[in-house]
């Protein structure tokens, strides 16, 4: 792994005994000693401690010193009513394309003067110049000199409120700066996990200050990419390059809430993002396919790539799972994929495993039902 960068947290990983696997170009942890389905299990039970430091983070400063100019030029490439984002809070957006497939997803922060995008480590290059070829009147930079850490699930609060007191005053999608030891804290009260929880940006020299603090708590575990995505997909949240991309249309992919009735047809700033003939047709009309949740029936897990029949017997497929994997706190194998508009929620279709067909039943996403603090 001699050409992969390393975060700066690379040591604590090693420390804590952690499996250190290729991931958008980083070594990254996969695991810790205490194991992916008890990462998983401690997370939803109290708390985990997560490295996204790999992750892009990005300033958006308007030239002119007014915040609302760069949301203006931000809805050019996006779908999202970013100029109605009121200082300290922060919203999912969507880059789009000419062909209204997602490019990228991000999140977008209004920090008064300037937006704060954080984006996904294996776009954020292609994504840093995307928004600097596409607002030129905004200086556009990444922040290079700064760590990302999640602590999630339901112990968060507590946890980091024995550190940074006011962060409990905090609610789901409030971002804002805060102090640590004189240490300046950009944090937001979001996550990847369908949990409670906090996205924390800290300059390098003190992340791994913070975490071992963060990890002298008896609530808070290490928890590795493995019981990320197992927890993401329970909270049925979208991974890019496999639940969305360039080909899947926001509708398609079931994002629909991402897009504000200022951006939809009779809207106060209808359209004009890329792709906006597709995407607002697709909102009028409804899409052909879209993603739905399977719950294969046995414990046999039905993962990315397998295809979906609309019988136990003959005819082509009808789709296809994008991810998909056994869910620990459901103690049952789970999955999304793309399949027929028309199929009905508890519908039976069947998943190619191993050559055999097995029944899966169409089912309502999140698995698992999430816990933010509104």
């Amino acid at each position: 792994m001699t050409d992969l960068k390393r975060t700066c947290l690379y040591d604590l990983h090693i420390s804590l005994g952690a499996r250190m696997v290729p991931f958008a170009g980083y070594e990254m942890p996969v695991q810790y000693p205490m194991g992916v389905l008890k990462e998983h299990l401690h997370t939803r039970a109290a708390a985990g401690l997560f490295d996204v430091s790999h992750m892009g983070q990005v300033l958006v400063v308007p030239k002119s010193g007014r915040v609302e100019e760069a949301a203006r030029a931000l809805e050019r490439l996006v779908p999202v009513d970013v100029l109605g984002l009121q200082p300290g809070r922060q919203r999912y957006g969507l880059f789009t394309n000419d062909a209204g497939g997602i490019l990228d997803d991000l999140m977008i922060a209004n920090r008064g003067d300037h937006l704060f995008v954080v984006v996904n480590a294996a776009c954020k290059e292609a994504d840093l110049a995307h928004l600097q070829a596409g607002l030129p009147e905004c200086d556009v930079g990444m922040v290079p000199d700064r760590a990302l850490i999640a602590l999630q699930g339901p112990g968060a609060e507590a946890v980091l409120a024995r550190l940074v007191p006011d962060v409990a005053e905090m609610a789901f999608m409030d971002a804002g700066i805060r102090q640590w030891q004189g240490v300046e804290l950009w944090i937001s009260r979001s996550g990847y996990t369908g949990e409670d929880g906090f996205e924390i940006s800290v300059p390098e020299r003190f992340a791994e200050d913070l975490a071992r603090a963060l990890l002298a708590d008896a609530a808070v575990a290490p928890v590795g990419l493995g019981a990320r995505d197992s927890l993401r997909l329970e909270a049925g949240l979208c991974l890019y390059g496999h639940d969305i991309d360039e080909t899947t249309s926001p509708v398609e992919a079931g994002l629909t809430w991402a897009i504000q009735k200022a951006r939809r047809t009779g809207g106060a700033r209808e359209g004009g993002f890329p792709g906006a003939e597709r995407v607002l047709r697709d909102l009028a009309e409804g899409p052909v396919r879209k993603r739905m949740g399977l719950r294969p029936e046995g414990r046999a897990p039905m993962r990315e790539g397998t295809e979906i029949f609309a019988d136990e017997t003959g005819g082509a497929p009808i789709g296809h799972a994008t991810s998909g994997g056994f869910g620990p706190s459901l103690d049952a194998p789970m999955a999304m994929a793309y399949l027929p508009a028309a199929l009905a929620e508890g519908a039976t279709v069947w998943g190619e495993v191993r050559g055999r067909r097995l029944p899966a039943r169409i089912a309502a996403m999140p698995f698992q039902p999430t816990r933010y603090k509104r």
